[in-house]
C-alpha cells in the first residue's frame, strides 16, 4: 500500500476474535489496511466503523455497505458513534503511529528528512503547529514538553538555544530548526535525537497523549462485555498508558481493593506483548518500534 503499510495487521486483527455480525470501530483508519482485513472477515450482517482526522485518509475511503468513515479524531468515540445510533461495539482497534503518508508527505513537515514549513498537524484545520509551539511557546513549556513527550535529558539546554535563537527571526521551516539544534545533538545518534525532538513537538501539536487517555477512558463503557482491544503503540508514552489503563483501569495510582483484599478492573489482558518479527521490520522498518497489547472487556 502506497499510503501506508498496516503494522502487525493478522496479529491485531486476530487480537479482535471477530464475529461475523459484530460492529467494529478502527479509531486510526489511514490507508485502510487494517479496516479491509475485519471486513474481510466480517460477514453481510457485520458493521465497522472507522475514524480519521487527517483529510487525506478519506481518499481511501472503502465502497462497502458495511462501512462507515468518520472524519473526526477518535477521541470523539463515543459522541460519533452515539450519532450513528450505536451504544456498544464488539472491538475497537487502534495503530497510534504516524501513517508512512504523513511521514513522506514533505509539506506536513512531521519527517526530519526534509525541509518544510514547521507544521505537524494532523488535523490540518487545527489552529496550533509546530511554528507556534517553537515560535510561542516560553521557555519552560519547550523544557517541559522535550523532556516529557521526547524523555530528552538535555531539555533544557534544547528549550534555551531556540528562545535565544528566535529573538532575532522566527525559526519557520524544519532546515532551520536542524541546523540550531545541530551543536547539542550528540556525535553518532544525531538522527535519533532529531527524531525524539520531533516526536515531542508532534505530540504537543496533536494533544496525542490527551486524546489517548480520552479514548481510553470511553472505551469501558463502549465496548460489551467479552469485546476486545487491539491496541499498537510505538512509544514508551504511550504504551505506558496502555499497559496501565488495561491492567487497571487507571493511568496513575491502584484500584482500590474491597473488603475481602479484591479488586475490579474493566479489562483482562489476552495473550502476552506482541511485537513484529524480523521479517515484517525488514519489510517495514517503522514497524519497529510496535508494540501490541490486547484485552477483553470483563
Amino acid at each position: 500500500m502506497e499510503y501506508h503499510n498496516p503494522v502487525l495487521l493478522k496479529e491485531s486483527v486476530d487480537g479482535l476474535n471477530i464475529q461475523p455480525g459484530g460492529v467494529y470501530v478502527d479509531v486510526t483508519f489511514g490507508g485502510g489496511g487494517h479496516s479491509r482485513e475485519i471486513l474481510n472477515r466480517l460477514g453481510e450482517n457485520g458493521k465497522l466503523f472507522a475514524f480519521d482526522q487527517d483529510k487525506d485518509a478519506l481518499e481511501n475511503a472503502i465502497k462497502d455497505s458495511r462501512f462507515t468513515l468518520i472524519n473526526e479524531n477518535f477521541r470523539f468515540l463515543k459522541r460519533f458513534l452515539r450519532f450513528y445510533g450505536v451504544k456498544q461495539v464488539d472491538g475497537i482497534l487502534g495503530d497510534f503511529g504516524v501513517s508512512s503518508h504523513q511521514f513522506n508527505e514533505a509539506e506536513r513537515g512531521f519527517s526530519t528528512r526534509f525541509d518544510a514549513k514547521l507544521d505537524m498537524r494532523m488535523d490540518q484545520t487545527s489552529k496550533l503547529s509546530a511554528y507556534e509551539v517553537i515560535n510561542e511557546y516560553d521557555e519552560t513549556q519547550l523544557r517541559d514538553i522535550f523532556y516529557e513527550y521526547g524523555e530528552l535529558k538535555n531539555a533544557p539546554k534544547l528549550a534555551r538555544t531556540i528562545v535565544h535563537e528566535r529573538k532575532d527571526s522566527p525559526i519557520e521551516n524544519s532546515d532551520k530548526l536542524n541546523e540550531i539544534l545541530k551543536p547539542l545533538l550528540f556525535k553518532g545518534r544525531e538522527n535519533k535525537i532529531l527524531a525524539q525532538i520531533y516526536q515531542a513537538i508532534r505530540i504537543e501539536v496533536n494533544q496525542e497523549i490527551e486524546v489517548l487517555k480520552e479514548f481510553l477512558l470511553q472505551t469501558e463503557e463502549i465496548l460489551k462485555p467479552g469485546g476486545r482491544l487491539s491496541l499498537i503503540s510505538y512509544h514508551s508514552l504511550e504504551d505506558r498508558l496502555v499497559k496501565r489503563y488495561i491492567r487497571s483501569g487507571m493511568f496513575k495510582g491502584e484500584p482500590e481493593k474491597d473488603m475481602f483484599g479484591n479488586i475490579s478492573v474493566p479489562f483482562k489482558k489476552v495473550g502476552k506483548l506482541i511485537v513484529p518479527s524480523n521479517e515484517e521490520i525488514k519489510e517495514n522498518n517503522r514497524a519497529r518500534s510496535a508494540k501490541l497489547r490486547i484485552a477483553q472487556k470483563l
